[in-house]
């Protein structure tokens, strides 16, 4: 690789934090980031780990990121914002080293990763995923460990894709499993071509064809995105329409004899041909309801960054070429739209929440004052569906606060809907929480007693003659009596 590519990719990754923003206690953060400060800090936590543990226990994320923080004697925010810019400059890197054996023309490879780069935060049909995340997690470690994998199989280096894929594993064991079978389906291709037609799948272990509980039926009701019938018509459309366009991207490719095109293009057919039937069945029965939560149709993350790259490398050889205006006409709205969706996502937080900057939105700076100012044994209740008010922009009170808090309905259901046992406990408590914005104190108090809450966070102006000791226009973190 040459040293101006290698500065273009960097500037390609600066224009990408530019345009899709950085915000790193959103989402599925509440998930992975206390498993991160847990380790740093043993005493946190003492209530309620277990919705984040889960997680935590099978994927050496954590640890990395703990170790990242230990060895640099950097802040956990430092940490985080240099392990995302670092993600996306390595997907970017891999993405370059897998264009650079389908194309032969520059103009073709640059459009291929910067239309990359443009779409990290499109959403992957009806998956509730982005190709790349605004914050750092799993996924963005294997993204990149994923593409480096499939560009080592085009080059037949085994060996060194077997080693990004074990990479991929110990960080994200569910998405590994894609990039797995697809990488199998690609090796099959390039060694016996059309004979390839079958794949052996491998589904992870503690799989029950039983019935769910109804504790974990209720968890199923708030994530349709693990059924495949239950999705939009437009999101059924995206997970089918990109099968077609690949079969014609295989088509030009094989005219201008483009053999790694045209066989990942091939892969990537009947590798989602393998997903999208098993997301249908799964789909059908509620018998099926707690193996929906592996998400076959999850495959199309795979499927949307490769396709995203060769449909860039096959405009930039075609259409854009070396004319200046056709890039900017294309790349120019294309970034533009990205920035105003995202602005759109996030309206109460600065775009770009970088690392030791006071936070702009108020619910973040009332979490960070419970986190400098009450105990760490402190045991906190919130609206169950606090992530969900508008302004609060899905930033998580465990990963900002670090403080233990009852179970929530937005992102503990998430991880309840992957490991199932957990149901009946999330249950009792979001159940616990029903009615919050009617709230007494004796509700409070009863709180108290059953789960050791003491502290709650409430939106003004409902003290319910507690004491306060914080408020902003928006939150009010309250002490129970």
């Amino acid at each position: 690789m040459k040293l101006k590519d290698f500065f273009l990719l960097l500037l390609l990754t600066l224009a990408a934090l530019l345009v899709h923003g950085y915000h790193p206690w959103v989402e599925d953060a509440e998930i992975y980031l206390p498993g991160v400060e847990k380790i740093l800090q043993r005493q946190l936590f003492p209530f309620n780990a277990q919705f984040f543990e889960a997680h935590a226990r099978l994927t050496l994320f954590p640890n990395l990121i703990a170790a990242s923080v230990r060895l640099s004697h950097l802040p956990l925010e430092a940490v985080l914002f240099f392990w995302q810019l670092a993600s996306i400059f390595l997907l970017l890197l891999a993405c370059w080293q897998l264009i650079c054996q389908c194309f032969t023309g520059p103009r073709a490879r640059w459009a291929g990763v910067a239309t990359v780069a443009a779409l990290l935060t499109l959403p992957v049909a009806g998956t509730a995923l982005y190709i790349m995340d605004q914050y750092i997690n799993p996924r963005n470690l294997v993204a990149f460990a994923v593409v480096f994998a499939i560009a080592k199989v085009i080059d037949k280096k085994y060996v060194q894709a077997g080693l990004f894929l074990v990479f991929a594993a110990v960080i994200h064991p569910l998405m590994s499993v894609f990039a797995l079978s697809f990488c199998v389906v690609l090796f099959g291709i390039k060694e016996f071509d059309r004979r390839f037609a079958s794949l052996a799948c491998i589904l992870p272990f503690g799989i029950t064809f039983g019935p769910s509980s109804q504790a974990y039926h209720q968890v199923a009701l708030s994530h349709p995105f693990h059924y495949f019938l239950h999705w939009r018509w437009y999101e059924l459309l995206g997970a089918v329409a990109p099968l077609a366009l690949l079969w014609w991207f295989s088509r030009i490719a094989r005219s201008r004899r483009w053999q790694n095109l045209d066989q990942l293009c091939r892969a990537l057919i009947l590798y989602q041909i393998v997903y999208l039937p098993a997301g249908v069945v799964l789909s059908i029965s509620a018998r099926f309801e707690s193996l929906a939560r592996f998400q076959p149709v999850r495959s199309l993350y795979l499927l949307y960054l490769l396709f995203f790259l060769f449909a860039g490398g096959l405009l930039g050889e075609y259409a854009l070429k070396n004319r200046v205006w056709r890039w900017l006409a294309l790349f120019a709205p294309l970034c533009a739209g990205m920035f105003v969706a995202q602005r759109a996502l996030f309206p109460g937080s600065a775009h770009i929440e970088w690392p030791g900057a006071a936070p702009t939105n108020q619910w973040v700076q009332a979490f960070a004052w419970i986190r400098s100012n009450t105990p760490r044994d402190a045991i906190f209740a919130l609206d169950p569906f606090y992530m969900s008010i508008q302004g609060e922009d899905e930033n998580g009170f465990r990963a900002i606060a670090q403080r233990s808090a009852l179970a929530d309905a937005v992102k503990d259901s998430g991880a309840v809907s992957m490991f199932p046992p957990m149901a009946e406990e999330w249950l009792s408590q979001v159940q616990a929480q029903s009615g919050w914005k009617t709230f007494q104190l004796q509700d409070f108090r009863r709180l108290k007693a059953a789960y050791g809450v003491d502290w709650v966070v409430l939106q003004p102006p409902n003290a319910h003659a507690l004491d306060c000791p914080y408020q902003n226009t928006v939150a009010l973190v309250c002490q129970i009596p």
